[in-house]
């Protein structure tokens, strides 16, 4: 799954097993980072669907 979306996924399920192993910093840093990624994804994929 390469790509914005896959990336997103990947932090998604890293943030998932974190929380779960009980490391919660690292849980809330993926997480953050699979919110921006999913953010710019809707951008651009917004920006490409006007053009």
């Amino acid at each position: 799954m390469p790509g914005l979306i896959g990336y997103a996924i990947l932090f998604l399920i890293l943030a998932l097993v974190a929380y779960v192993l009980g490391a919660k910093g690292i849980a809330g840093f993926s997480m953050t980072i699979a919110k921006w990624l999913v953010i710019i994804f809707i951008i651009l994929a917004i920006i490409a669907f006007l053009l």
